[in-house]
């Protein structure tokens, strides 16, 4: 059974949830996981916020705006007065809750509750219209087996539990249709895996059914080898390795979620990048198996900030490193990249939410320097110890731009530098033309 999973651009207009079953087989037993239609979250992020602020007018004009466009999809997306009818009622619901949110007091609870209505009111609606065309499919709610920890993180176990005896209830039924991104907590709330969780459910999906295959689809023929946005002549990655596929999606390659390759990696669950808009296009595969000898692809990730700590008392003293990185554990803030010297440390964050605080109580340690507007380069391939020479054509194509830190030797598949924002163009272009 495989799993694919369409994201939020391809289920974007009535079009392109009508052109979904040119790549769903309807004669193949799978689950298809949808995000909410392109734009929506945004939209439901920012009713979510005018409620926080009290702004209860905004949040009406705000609701009123997004059951406008949906009321525009619905009459696009089915032709016969029935199924009409049935869309409707599905927006009056949705909607008429947005509406009633108003009324209560509005917290954290109601806003997560806010932002799962975008994957509740597409799945229903693509349910809606393939009963419309005559092709059987279940809806299942993610709701009733999705399930997050204390600590936020997925219960696989859980999800195997719940979500078996729904797919053998119905033994006849080929299409099981889904929610992305949302779950429950470990109170029961509803709850969601974070921006871009789509791929994450589809991963998780995938590893609690021991699925053949996870299918992600996007409006991108892959993972490609350098950012197409910025540097031409880019090309898609034919196969990487799971650990080299998270290293991208967490250095800045948007098409995929950084988390969502675990699940998979860990029950050996294959997963592929493809394009809804290039259904032939023959796409990324992600597997164990890495390819030797290779450099793979470059990513940037945007929004750093790198701090330096430097003090005579580091030299040589024990547990000097520990209580520098309980400073940013107390404050939950994940570090990126780090180097040390003897007397001085450099690392880098994303997160700087606590940013005076934990400058505040490094400067116990010594004195402490701040870079922001940074960005972190991300190359990719075999960098094994027993390579040789990949290193130094990275270098020696940036050796006109000055670096901040380099960090290299951490994996077997990854070197990364620290730069300006203002050089990552110039550097991205200058990597590529050197190394591909």
């Amino acid at each position: 059974m495989k799993v694919l999973k369409f994201g939020g651009t391809s289920v974007g207009s009535p079009v392109r949830m009508k052109k979904l079953l040119d790549i769903i087989n309807p004669h193949e037993r799978q689950i298809v996981v949808l995000s909410a239609v392109s734009g929506t979250t945004n939209n439901l992020v920012e009713i979510a916020q005018a409620y926080l602020e009290g702004d209860k007018a905004k949040a009406a004009g705000l609701i009123q705006n997004l059951r406008q466009k949906y009321e525009i999809f619905i009459n696009e997306l089915f032709s016969a007065p029935e199924f009409l009818e049935q869309g409707k009622e599905v927006i009056d619901h949705h909607f008429g809750l947005l509406t009633n949110l108003s009324n209560d007091l509005f917290t954290s609870i109601e806003e997560k509750l806010i932002l799962a209505q975008g994957e509740l009111i597409s799945t229903t609606l693509y349910h809606i219209y393939l009963k419309e065309i005559g092709v059987p499919s279940v809806l299942l709610a993610a709701l009733d087996f999705m399930k997050i920890d204390e600590d936020n993180e997925p219960i696989v176990d859980h999800i195997t539990e719940h979500i078996e005896p729904l797919l053998s209830a119905h033994p006849d039924i080929n299409l099981f249709i889904t929610q992305g991104y949302i779950c429950r907590n470990a109170f029961g709330e509803v709850d969601n895996l974070r921006r871009g969780g789509s791929d994450y459910t589809a991963s998780l999906i995938g590893a609690a059914i021991r699925s053949e295959e996870v299918q992600i689809w996007t409006d991108i023929d892959g993972m490609h080898n350098n950012d197409p946005r910025i540097v031409n002549g880019t090309k898609p990655i034919a196969q990487l390795s799971f650990d080299e596929a998270a290293e991208l999606a967490y250095f800045g390659a948007k098409i995929l979620h950084p988390q969502s390759v675990f699940p998979a990696q860990k029950y050996k669950i294959p997963v592929r990048l493809l394009n809804t808009m290039d259904p032939k296009a023959p796409g990324t595969l992600i597997t164990n198996d890495s390819e030797k000898d290779k450099i793979k692809s470059i990513a940037a990730k945007d929004g750093i900030t790198a701090i330096k700590v430097q003090s005579s008392r580091m030299l040589l003293a024990h547990g000097f490193l520990r209580r520098l990185f309980e400073v940013f554990e107390r404050y939950k803030t994940s570090i990126d990249l780090i180097t040390t010297s003897e007397v001085a440390v450099s690392l880098t964050i994303d997160d700087t939410t606590y940013l005076d605080q934990i400058i505040q109580e490094l400067n116990s340690f010594g004195s402490v320097d701040i870079d922001k507007d940074q960005t972190i380069i991300c190359v990719v391939g075999d960098f094994g110890a027993e390579k040789h020479g990949y290193a130094a054509r990275v270098l020696e194509a940036l050796k006109h731009i000055p670096l901040r830190m380099i960090s290299y030797g951490g994996s077997d598949h990854n070197l990364s530098l620290l730069l300006n924002t203002a050089d990552k163009t110039e550097a991205l272009r200058s990597l590529h033309n050197r190394l591909f």
